[in-house]
C-alpha cells in the first residue's frame, strides 16, 4: 500500500492556517473545528507513516494508539482530549440547548485550540515527518 502521510500532514498543515485565519476573523468555532482537523488529520499522517491503519475522529485515542517508542507524553494526549470536544458542537446547533455554535466559542477557546492543534502537529513532524 502507498503511504498517503505527506498527504496528509500537508492537509493538516493547511487546516492549522485556517484555523489561524478564522481565529483572527473572529470565527470562533470555525477555528476551534479545524485546529481540532489539522490534529486529527497530522496524527493520521504520522500512523500511516508508521505503516499502521487507524480510524476514527479521536486525536487522544489515535495519540494513545501509537505504538510505545512513538507516544506523545501523556499530558499531550490530555490536551488533545480538549481538541476532540470541538469535532461535533463547533458546527450543529442542535449539540447546543439554544443557539447556535458561534454563541458558544470564545477568542480564548479559539486560541487553545490553535495552540494545542500546533503542539500535536509538532510533536509528528518531531517524529521526522515532513509535508
Amino acid at each position: 500500500m502507498v503511504s498517503r502521510a505527506r498527504d496528509w500532514l500537508r492537509q493538516a498543515l493547511r487546516d492549522l492556517e485556517h484555523a489561524k485565519r478564522s481565529l483572527e476573523a473572529g470565527d470562533y468555532e470555525w477555528a476551534c473545528f479545524a485546529a481540532q482537523q489539522a490534529a486529527e488529520k497530522a496524527v493520521k499522517a504520522l500512523h500511516q507513516a508508521l505503516g499502521l491503519e487507524v480510524w476514527g475522529r479521536s486525536v487522544a485515542r489515535m495519540l494513545e494508539s501509537l505504538p510505545q517508542e512513538h507516544r506523545p507524553p501523556a499530558e499531550l494526549v490530555e490536551r488533545a482530549k480538549e481538541l476532540d470536544r470541538h469535532y461535533m458542537p463547533t458546527r450543529y446547533p442542535n449539540f447546543h440547548p439554544e443557539g447556535a455554535p458561534m454563541d458558544y466559542y470564545t477568542r480564548g477557546d479559539a486560541e487553545r485550540a490553535v495552540e494545542m492543534a500546533e503542539a500535536v502537529v509538532n510533536f509528528v513532524r518531531g517524529k521526522g515527518l515532513q509535508a
